[in-house]
């Protein structure tokens, strides 16, 4: 449901109209994934990127999200992670206040993913 966005009347601000993220297991954004169309942000530090990583993934960490939210798509799902899923709630709430909308939180993060043997890249 990308571009869930009200446009204030004098059109100098945007709010977003009832949008929430939605948390989801290691096993659900495994699904989501091979569904295809789906923007995989982690905003984890580029240390920990380089350590792994799900495939394909994009690395914004969340310390620089707002400031970059230009390079996030707003016309697909987004699917965001972080190690242990704190910083990706906060990932996910810049995101709304930003008029995203199909926002989904990995709870738990890479550490449920990998320990779920699930593939990633080094």
């Amino acid at each position: 449901m990308a571009g869930c966005v009200q446009q204030e009347a004098d059109n100098t601000a945007s709010q977003p109209e009832n949008c929430e993220y939605s948390d989801v297991s290691a096993e659900e954004a495994f699904n989501l994934i091979e569904t295809g169309d789906v923007f995989v942000l982690d905003v984890r530090t580029q240390s920990e990127y380089n350590n792994g990583h799900l495939e394909n993934s994009y690395l914004i960490p969340v310390s620089e999200l707002e400031g970059r939210l230009d390079e996030v798509p707003s016309d697909t799902v987004i699917l965001v992670y972080c190690r242990s899923g704190r910083r990706s709630v906060t990932a996910s709430n810049i995101l709304l206040e930003a008029g995203y909308c199909d926002v989904y939180n990995m709870e738990a993060g890479f550490n449920a993913w990998r320990s779920a043997g699930y593939p990633y890249e080094e």
